[in-house]
């Protein structure tokens, strides 16, 4: 398998690290959406990261359908619980995170792309309210119900809290402030030693197989 995209998005970096927790095997390829337009068209006409090239060639896209598709590969390891009161709060927090990441990619595509000039700080003060409803939301469920840090147990919902804080931090520094959110901020230095997480840093770095 090919995943194609820059780990400086969320969304890519949540399926190369589920990816190798699920003892899955795939190349990287770091490629931009904005620089690398044309060559990414080749693989996916639709220039949407996460790409994933399957073995015999289907090209599947949006990390969410490309993990349902790597847990089905990995059975019956799995990143999900079964118990249906587990599963529902799992994805309650993976939803809040992908919230997260949502309203945070859509901030620094407002502040980072659009022209000072034409930014519409209406939009920026609501899209910024739902990142911190999001934070706020995670922050309380982690206090009264911590996640796994480890690689044997995390599950996606730590996976996708760790990976929507990191980028947050990195692309809007101190806009969600960490003062006021403990759990996360020490769930989250767990989660990133973790060596699947290293392996697949934050950035236009290349994740590359340990060996």
């Amino acid at each position: 398998m090919k995943l194609i995209g820059m780990l400086d998005s969320p969304y890519v970096r949540r399926v190369a690290i589920s990816l190798q927790l699920l003892g899955l095997r795939f190349e990287h390829q770091s490629l931009s959406v904005f620089r690398g337009f044309d060559e990414f068209r080749q693989t996916n006409p639709v220039v949407k990261a996460p790409t994933l090239v399957c073995d015999e060639g289907t090209v599947l896209m949006d990390s969410t359908l490309i993990l349902d598709y790597a847990q089905a590969l990995a059975r019956p390891r799995s990143l999900v619980p079964e118990y249906v009161p587990a599963l529902r709060h799992e994805l309650r927090l993976i939803g809040l995170a992908l919230a997260a990441c949502e309203k945070a990619v859509q901030n620094v595509y407002e502040r980072g792309l659009r022209p000072a000039e034409k930014q519409h700080q209406p939009w920026v003060d609501r899209v910024t309210g739902q990142l911190l409803a999001a934070f706020g939301a995670l922050e309380a469920e982690l206090a009264r119900q911590p996640l796994a840090a480890t690689s044997g147990a995390i599950t996606q919902a730590g996976v996708s809290t760790a990976v929507a804080w990191e980028f947050t931090q990195q692309t809007l520094p101190g806009v969600v402030p960490e003062v006021a959110h403990p759990a996360l901020v020490a769930f989250c230095a767990q989660a990133e030693a973790l060596p699947e997480f290293a392996a697949a840093p934050h950035g236009d770095s290349t994740y590359r197989h340990a060996g």
